[in-house]
């Protein structure tokens, strides 16, 4: 099973070649600095290491970066949101602007109901003090 990658390399290579750390510095547009810290800062990004340290990433992996890289530089997550996004222990939960119909803070509501349980209801408890507030000020 192949995971597939959001872009491609120019190279000739097979798509399911593994590349060097080079290679996807360079398509992503990041350092191999980076690259070398997200493997401290995310446990699931191995790469294949061979004699003299020299990574080798599967595709997989590439993808994998290509995910970090979107949620660090695209969505704004901290490193600790982005691992913990990835690891699955947080709700994608999609923000669009409200309707021109909706309450301001409605749109947590529906967009809450994909969270667990505990989430949803704080999340609910929240926007109703803020709505307080509001009418109080």
């Amino acid at each position: 099973m192949s995971a597939q990658v959001p872009f491609s390399f120019a190279d000739g290579k097979d798509p399911e070649a593994f590349r060097t750390i080079g290679e996807v510095a360079q398509v992503l547009g990041v350092k191999q600095h980076v690259l070398r810290y997200w493997e401290e800062q995310f446990p699931m990004l191995k790469p294949l290491t061979r004699a003299g340290g020299r990574r080798y990433y599967r595709p997989a992996d590439v993808a994998l970066i290509a995910e970090i890289n979107r949620l660090l530089y695209h969505e704004g997550f901290t490193i600790r949101g982005a691992r913990q996004a990835l690891s699955g222990k947080t709700a994608r939960v999609a923000v669009s602007p409200p309707a021109t119909d909706q309450r301001p803070g409605e749109e947590l509501a529906h967009s809450a109901v994909a969270m667990p349980g505990n989430a949803a209801a704080r999340l609910r408890e929240v926007r109703d003090g803020l709505a307080a507030a509001l009418r109080e000020g």
